[in-house]
């Protein structure tokens, strides 16, 4: 990773908060952040960014290691109709085998594809704790420190988000022995919470959160516990939390806790802007409501919805009430910002035989409307300063390989659009996080060992 000097930047096109602006001057500190943004400047001296700039896209949700097994559990189940449940199957079995530097390889090649999509940032929903045996380490967050090796090797900003799992289902339903390397009492999720904090004080661009599993896997006193100590802490920890992803969990909460899970969340949490929920995509009216007004980050992973046949989530009606959502490649099906979004509308598109789903009054633009919605409300639910070009904020951005652009980088009033709907060949050229250059006409400096031990570890696995 570059090192991060003062410097200042001109691009003929840059997407600022007020729309697409011409002649865009950028100066940033030597600490990472925009200290000025100005358009319509001669470019004098500064150094020319080759392509429209954006600001890079966070990634809400990402459990890395499920990466290594993309596309090897597109085959029938004997005797079984296929759905998440099975397909956890194969994550289970991938699980198990994986030792430290396994993990690490395949996270460090994973982050690596997310930069190269124009992902900047990532909340890594992390809950491989124990070794394959269900045991500690002799570092206990021996893998959380994997993690946080991939990132710092590649440059991606992290949220590592710690995952407290301690049951099979509602009710304090055992554990299946499947599950051992991620069971965590209360007590021992406390101390591995306060160990990373302990490690990741003043650390740049990394940012600790948490997450309660889901409530199938957590009971409600831990939730209570967890949020309280976390909060204790620090006040602006993000917590994610994956929720009615599926028709069965529903069922599950209504028989074990009298409630749908995003009802009952809502009205047993203080839940508000540092929460993201990961999924909600089985929501009634009333949640569709009350989750928009709570100001919490729908966190949509909609590759991994699709490919695991979740459902889809009420998107027309929660952004007609002002819900603000975050994207997420979360099992690594498929690692592109523009899928996640081009699927985002589609999938409403076919549910209403309707077009033209996510925009409003103020932005016309579909591509634009998704882009801006979701790079704002991501980086409030990763608690990064991010997410806009704008002075104050963190230097997070990608510039695009305008020859890429299906017909170029002309028509702006359409560039997002044929960006996201229209272009198939790879379109990022340039990735700088937080001032660092970490992508450089389609490179990372150490790509070449990074996908050497990627490619060894699947060779190993599988």
């Amino acid at each position: 990773m570059d090192e991060s000097p003062a410097a200042t930047y001109h691009a003929a096109l840059a997407f600022l908060p007020t729309g697409w602006q011409q002649d865009v001057i950028f100066d940033v500190a030597a600490n990472g952040d925009f200290t000025s943004v100005r358009s319509g400047a001669a470019p004098g001296s500064a150094i020319r960014l080759h392509g429209p700039v954006l600001p890079g896209m966070p990634n809400v949700h990402s459990h890395a290691f499920q990466r290594a097994f993309a596309g090897r559990a597109e085959r029938r189940s004997a005797g079984a109709r296929d759905s998440f449940w099975t397909w956890r199957e194969t994550m289970y079995a991938v699980a198990e085998r994986l030792d430290p530097e396994q993990f690490e390889a395949i996270a460090t090649g994973v982050y690596l594809e997310m930069l190269r999509a124009g992902y900047t940032s990532v909340g890594e929903f992390h809950y491989m704790h124990r070794d394959p045996n269900g045991a500690w380490y002799a570092r206990h967050s021996e893998l959380a420190q994997r993690v946080l090796g991939a990132a710092q090797r590649t440059g991606i900003a992290l949220t590592l988000l710690p995952v407290l799992y301690t049951y099979a289902g509602f009710g304090a339903r055992a554990p299946d022995r499947r599950q051992h390397r991620f069971i965590l009492s209360t007590d021992e999720y406390l101390g591995l919470w306060d160990e990373l904090a302990s490690l990741f004080a003043g650390v740049d661009d990394v940012r600790l959160g948490t997450a309660p599993h889901s409530l199938r896997a957590v009971a409600p006193a831990q939730l209570a516990a967890v949020v309280a100590h976390v909060r204790s802490c620090d006040a602006r920890a993000p917590i994610h939390i994956h929720v009615a992803e599926q028709e069965r969990e529903v069922a599950d909460s209504l028989a074990g806790l009298g409630a749908r899970p995003v009802r009952w969340l809502l009205a047993n949490a203080a839940v508000d802007e540092r929460w993201c929920l990961v999924h909600a995509t089985h929501l009634d009216d009333a949640e569709v409501a009350s989750l928009a007004a709570s100001g919490a980050i729908a966190g949509l992973c909609p590759t991994t919805e699709a490919n695991l046949g979740d459902g889809l989530f009420p998107l027309q009606a929660y952004l007609a009430q002002g819900g603000r959502l975050g994207i997420g490649s979360d099992s690594q099906v498929t690692v592109d910002v523009r899928e996640e979004l081009r699927w985002l509308e589609y999938g409403q598109r076919l549910a209403t035989q309707r077009r033209i789903i996510a925009c409003d009054d103020s932005i016309a633009s579909v591509g634009e409307y998704l882009y801006r919605t979701s790079t704002t409300g991501g980086t409030l639910g990763l608690d990064r300063n991010a997410g806009e070009l704008a002075p104050g904020k963190r230097a997070d951005f990608v510039v695009l390989d305008g020859e890429a652009l299906a017909g170029g980088a002309e028509d702006t009033p359409t560039l997002l659009d044929r960006y996201l709907f229209a272009t198939s060949r790879p379109a990022v050229r340039d990735v700088v996080v937080g001032g660092r250059w970490v992508i450089r006409e389609g490179h990372h400096r150490a790509e070449e060992a990074i996908e050497l031990a990627y490619r060894h570890t699947l060779r190993e696995l599988f």
